[in-house]
């Protein structure tokens, strides 16, 4: 059985709850799909990526939003929007003129003016007069001519002719000294109170002109017929050509009889999602039940996955880039580097199936996207470097121009050809390239999702166990037999985890750490003393055990003040689990025979492992830490003791929680012996001389002087 499927009975709340959230996905998934039949991406003056598109059935090609533009505008000359004229505005303010003249001396300005002025405002009412507002709304509408009406009655009149209030005044003013007259003296008659537009403008009427002259132009252009053949791959798209295919997707949305196949396109989408989903569903069930348990899993396989998808479909909708700039190979990158390589291949590919529902071709961006994401995943399978990052878009990029150029040549296109119909489009080429480099930000990506969601990386746990690092150089240096055992913990976990299958970057980071509660009180710790005084002789028992168990609570604390990660954290909470302080428990026992000992005292507040890696931990520190003890280093000592301890383990029960099999124990307990026996072998003795043998060396070493050569 997998270590990540540990038989798990879900109660009927999580059974709905799973049931709730994968009806979410899809519906959330579904909902973003575009509307109607699969639709394509293209651009005027590029190729077309596609296939040969054949008319299914006869549809109008309507005019595009230029060509409207332009008629519209044509047909603006034609428009005359009409002005009310209100003729007894001028009998009127005539009227008031006559009755106010008699008031002014005759003698001052004689019948003279009188005659002229009467003249003159016969003239700027028959030319009209309109208001500031109406005039300036006539010049932004740009028209030159009106239709002045009164009645039933109406004429057209240049927008030239009309006058302003301030015009018609200085109109009246400007004749003067041409008919004899004193202008100033015309000034003194205040003729600005007797002008008053006489036209008004009707936008009722004006409007529905307008509409009228814009209803006669026609939105359609000609007609498609069922089979005409419209464009295949490689040709150039024009803009007759993009109005035509939008033309055909605007037929598919406005027509009523395709209500019915929108509505089972739908239902079509529905059951695609829902089966891809279900089916994910089910592998996690099936082989890694343990994410289905652990939420933070679950809510980060969704935020990673849902994106890609809502994001192709928002792409394709409103045609705005191509979909192959997406970096999909980004989603098995980071689910293999928190989670496992099985999983990322399967969440690849789930992402990939539903991403290429709502393209017209998927074949080549299936193809393409799902070998980019097995060499992301192969390439990626121990990450500890940001160049692996690097070396992986490298890798996946070239996968997938290869794999593209492959399907443009059985597709019979020829690289670097003038033929435009056997032209391979290397636009797609260039957008490959572009999502290879746009891989590299998974890499702060990791980090973001890390704190947000609380897992791990190797990159991370590399970086933690650096010898370097502060808290280990300070262990290092208050406690160096702690930081000694601490290594050679990590070496021997490190080695079982490799050969179990365990994640062996992850133990070794966490058995570093394991210890560093001892750095409180290092001088209590075996490993820590120097001389032969031991502090526990000045304490009893039970504060000599009270002090070994706090180094587990004082690690803790040291963990959370350095920002350790949790899953370091556990490794420090778990490597004794509930296990009991023996050599004081049985003291205190030896020493109070007749005392019914409580061993909760003496006992460690746990809990036991829960993963593979803490119980490898766990066994690894026992295991070190005894073998110390041992007063001959041999194969037999040494293999007792390691039977022994990782015996006693599994017989307290301190691995039922944990994900290891018999197997796993009795390869642990082989590296254990192995690697011990290595670290404390015996070493050779080396032979004495015997007095034939000093004799000679004397001999050797102190010749006679007149048996020595001669110096030339």
């Amino acid at each position: 059985m997998s270590r990540y499927n540990k038989p798990v009975n879900f109660t009927t709340k999580e059974i709905l709850l799973q049931v709730l959230i994968l009806a979410a996905m899809v519906a959330l998934l579904v909902w973003f799909q575009p509307r109607g039949q699969a639709t394509s991406h293209f651009e005027v003056g590029r190729p077309w990526l596609y296939g040969q598109f054949i008319a299914p059935h006869e549809f109008i090609v309507y005019k595009s939003q230029g060509q409207l533009s332009k008629e519209r505008d044509s047909i603006r000359s034609l428009f005359e929007p009409y002005m009310e004229l209100n003729e007894r505005v001028d009998d009127q303010q005539m009227a008031r003129f006559r009755n106010d003249y008699r008031q002014f001396a005759v003698q001052e300005f004689g019948p003279n003016y009188k005659a002229y002025v009467e003249e003159r405002l016969l003239m700027v009412y028959a030319r009209g007069i309109a208001s500031n507002k109406d005039l300036q709304l006539l010049r932004d509408s740009n028209v030159s001519v009106v239709r002045v009406y009164q009645g039933i009655e109406s004429q057209s009149r240049h927008v030239e002719q009309l006058l302003s209030l301030k015009a018609a005044y200085e109109f009246i003013l400007a004749g003067a000294d041409s008919s004899g007259l004193t202008r100033s003296k015309l000034q003194k008659l205040d003729l600005s109170q007797y002008l008053e537009a006489n036209l008004t403008y009707d936008e009722r009427k004006s409007t529905a002109e307008w509409n009228e002259l814009v209803g006669s132009i026609t939105k359609s252009s000609g007609v498609v017929v069922a089979g005409q053949r419209i464009i295949d791959r490689g040709e150039i798209v024009t803009e007759q050509t993009a109005q035509i295919l939008k033309s055909y997707e605007a037929s598919l949305a406005g027509d009523s009889n395709e209500s019915d196949k929108n509505l089972l396109i739908l239902l079509g989408q529905i059951l695609f999602v829902a089966l891809i989903c279900i089916a994910f569903s089910c592998y996690i069930n099936l082989f890694r039940r343990d994410y289905m348990t652990n939420w933070r899993c679950v809510t980060l396989l969704l935020a990673i996955m849902l994106p890609f998808p809502m994001l192709t479909c928002f792409l394709v909708r409103h045609t705005l880039f191509s979909v192959y700039l997406i970096p999909y190979a980004m989603l098995p990158v980071l689910v293999r580097v928190f989670m496992d390589s099985r999983t990322a291949f399967f969440t690849h590919i789930t992402t990939i199936l539903i991403c290429a529902l709502p393209l017209r071709y998927p074949f080549e961006f299936v193809t393409t996207e799902f070998l980019a994401g097995l060499v992301a995943i192969y390439s990626l399978r121990e990450l500890s470097t940001r160049y692996q990052i690097i070396r992986t878009s490298v890798f996946l990029t070239a996968a997938a121009l290869l794999v593209y150029l492959s399907i443009d040549l059985i597709h019979g296109h020829i690289p670097f050809t003038d033929n435009m119909m056997q032209k391979i489009d290397w636009s797609i080429y260039k957008h490959i390239m572009v999502s290879g480099v746009l891989l590299l930000f998974v890499y702060p990506l990791m980090y973001f999702l890390e704190k947000i969601f609380g897992f791990i990386s190797n990159v991370t746990l590399i970086e933690l166990s650096n010898l370097n690092n502060p808290l280990l150089r300070k262990l290092s240096e208050v406690a160096p037999g702690t930081f000694q055992h601490s290594i050679q913990v990590a070496n021997l976990a490190a080695e079982v985890a490799l050969k179990i299958g365990a994640k062996s970057q992850l133990v070794r980071t966490g058995a570093l750490y394991h210890d560093i509660g001892k750095m409180q009180n290092a001088a209590f710790f075996t490993e820590n003393q120097a001389g032969s005084k031991n502090p526990h002789d000045m304490v009893d028992n039970r504060q000599s055990a009270s002090i070994i168990i706090k180094h587990v609570s004082d690690g803790e604390q040291l963990a959370d003040h350095n920002h350790l990660p949790k899953i370091i954290r556990d490794f420090i909470s778990t490597h004794h689990g509930t296990g009991v302080v023996k050599y004081f428990y049985i003291s205190y026992q030896n020493k109070h025979p007749e005392e019914k000992v409580d061993p909760v005292p003496f006992s460690y507040a746990g809990p036991n492992p829960s993963t593979a890696e803490q119980a490898i931990l766990m066994m690894a520190d026992a295991v070190e830490a005894s073998a110390r003890s041992l007063k001959e280093y041999n194969e037999e000592t040494i293999g007792k003791l390691v039977d022994r301890i990782i015996d006693t383990q599994m017989a307290e029960g301190f691995f039922v929680n944990c994900p290891i099999t018999f197997q796993d124990v009795a390869t642990a307990k082989k590296v254990f012996k192995e690697k011990l026996k290595i670290v404390y072998h015996t070493r050779v003795s080396y032979p004495e001389l015997n007095k034939k043998a000093k004799a000679l060396e004397a001999t050797v070493s102190s010749p006679s002087r007149e048996a020595s050569p001669k110096r030339v």
